[in-house]
């Protein structure tokens, strides 16, 4: 904190004293809502040009260029962006609380909010309200170092000079965690199509082939399931019926008409061929065999889509008891089997069941794949699974776009390039060392990016201390500034005090309006169904929700208002009920 400056603090609300107009679009329009910004770079990156008659009823802010919007939802995710001047004109939702000031540098305002401390305070402010958002008068009542107008400009200058040279280095880590994608992919292709291992072929000549292996694995796999079916005629004391053997379940053949050539002596197969038998791939029980009622704190694990990575198993934090899981024993995941996505934007995306997490189950829109791991090791086919030429292979499978998919059918029919084990067996080494070195890079690429965000969060802090920059005593006392513009407000407050019988009488109405909607439920109503039956929607303006929740307030202090959490299932609260109480 400058010398000059001493515990001079002001807010937000004192300073920000040019409220954005409320007029909404008046012909087609270009529309900012809270999806439009990059939360990771603090811009607004998708803004969308909409008619007139798309307007939506949060549609009202004018916005002009040198606006800071600040989401007033989540803020923990700090959803902030300052009006570029191709923007100027847009229309922005009322989900923002738009901060614009005549006393206050834009770029002063926008590094501001996105200060560790302001994130923490708005945070905190959420937890308990009726509705998850922050409120105008919370981020009015943030407080902060008052500095001069020209303070302000050294200080920003500083920052461009200090977060431009911290931004051009996040900007080359970003870069190198593609370019290891790019090798990883580079990768995992040359392991399906045998360049990988091209030196090893040169100088080693396998046992068998890959396709002599598949043919006698297809061919023990046949027989396995013939001593089976004998086994059960047997028990049951029948002969065997004519043509039985005509019942077995031939797995699926692979189409190869878009797949890569293979060196001499590999084969394409499905992943239905290498799997131990036809009852080792299946996905996870849907509908009433898993519901949310059905999981627990403790118990085997349930696997499901977050927890599969792109060739890592991410850890499962869902549990079921064991009883449901022993019903549910056909969907069971073991060591080594892989577990493949059959949702998402990136598929197939597969992982290997390590040690320590059985026992568990596949969820749904998971497969289960159990290999015969004598013709297929399952870190090779994983990594198959997750290269780009699988990939291309499977996208004549995938349906739908907004939520992309395939089915266990497809599952089985993706191909896998097979080689022979001794081959496998070097492919499997040469890329367990280099993903080991990958991730080590990875690694330390996240951490640096840990540590810009927290050196970003200290060049912020000492900025809003005072300690950026030194204060030039030729300025104009920052404490004279504040008094002026203080009694400035004074004054305009007390013009503006005509308009108060006004505005007490549309209170009083709003006021009357929600004690006659808890009055006339006579039992618990949901706070945000009181609130909708008030009138109040997206588009409400924020001063009557204000009202509404002053009156709410009163309420509870007169004693007439009783109000109750509302909980799901683990006990987690998704909001809140209310009652009025006898007067």
């Amino acid at each position: 904190m400058s010398d000059l400056n001493q515990h001079l603090i002001a807010t937000l609300g004192e300073l920000v004293d040019e409220p954005a107009e409320q007029t909404g679009p008046a012909s087609d329009f270009v529309y900012v809502d809270i999806s439009s910004i990059d939360r990771e770079t603090k811009k607004i990156t998708e803004p969308k040009s909409l008619a007139l008659s798309q307007a939506p009823s949060r549609a009202k802010q004018l916005l002009r260029a040198g606006d800071v919007l600040v989401s007033m939802t989540r803020p923990n995710l700090n959803a902030v962006a300052l009006v570029p001047e191709q923007l100027d004109g847009a229309i922005g939702s009322t989900g923002f609380h738009v901060l614009r000031s005549r006393w206050l540098h834009s770029e002063f305002l926008f590094r501001l909010v996105q200060s560790q401390r302001f994130v923490d305070e708005m945070s905190a402010l959420v937890q308990g309200a009726l509705y998850p958002a922050v409120r105008p008068k919370n981020i009015a009542a943030f407080s902060f170092t008052f500095e001069t107008p020209a303070q302000q400009t050294r200080i920003v200058a500083k920052l461009e000079e200090l977060l431009s040279d911290l931004d051009a280095g996040v900007a080359e880590l970003k870069a190198a965690q593609k370019k290891l994608g790019q090798y990883r992919q580079s990768l995992l292709k040359t392991a399906v199509e045998g360049a990988l291992t091209a030196e090893w072929r040169a100088n080693n000549t396998p046992a068998e082939t890959g396709a002599q292996l598949l043919e006698r694995i297809l061919s023990e796999r046949r027989s396995r399931w013939e001593a089976k079916q004998l086994a059960k005629f047997e028990e049951k004391g029948k002969k065997p019926p004519k043509d039985w053997q005509k019942k077995y379940p031939q797995p699926v053949q692979p189409d190869t008409s878009d797949l890569p050539p293979l060196p001499e002596g590999w084969v394409w197969a499905t992943v239905d061929q290498c799997s131990l038998d036809e009852s080792a791939i299946t996905d996870g029980p849907f509908g009433s065999n898993l519901k949310s009622s059905h999981y627990q704190e403790t118990g085997p694990r349930v696997i499901r889509l977050q927890n599969i990575g792109d060739g890592v198993f991410i850890d499962a934090k869902a549990h079921i008891s064991q009883d449901h899981y022993e019903q549910l024993a056909k969907h069971v995941v073991e060591k080594d089997d892989l577990v493949v996505a059959m949702l998402g934007e990136v598929l197939p995306r597969a992982c290997i069941i390590p040690t320590g997490v059985s026992p568990a189950i596949v969820k749904a829109d998971c497969a289960r794949v159990r290999l015969n791991k004598d013709l297929a090791i399952p870190h090779v086919a994983m990594s198959q699974l997750n290269s780009k030429p699988v990939r291309d292979a499977v996208l004549k499978f995938v349906k739908g776009i907004g939520r992309p998919r395939v089915n266990l059918g497809h599952i089985r029919a993706i191909p896998l390039a097979i080689c022979a084990m001794e081959e496998q067996r070097e492919i499997e080494k040469a890329l367990v060392d280099a993903e080991a070195s990958i991730e080590d890079q990875l690694k330390s690429i996240d951490l640096s990016l840990k540590q810009s965000t927290a050196q970003r969060q200290n060049i912020l802090r000492a900025a809003f201390t005072g300690e950026l920059v030194p204060q030039d005593p030729n300025d104009e006392l920052a404490g004279v500034l504040l008094e002026r513009i203080r009694a400035e407000r004074a004054e305009r407050a007390k013009l503006s005090k005509k308009r108060q019988p006004k505005k007490r009488k549309e209170i009083a109405a709003v006021v009357n309006q929600l004690i006659d909607v808890l009055a006339e439920a006579g039992d618990w109503l949901e706070s945000q169904e009181a609130f909708r039956r008030c009138g109040v929607t997206d588009g409400t303006l924020t001063e009557r929700i204000e009202e509404l929740y002053a009156e709410l307030r009163k309420l509870d202090k007169q004693g007439r208002l009783a109000v109750e959490a509302i909980t799901d299932k683990k006990g987690r609260k998704t909001g809140d009920r209310i009652k009025l109480l006898a007067g």
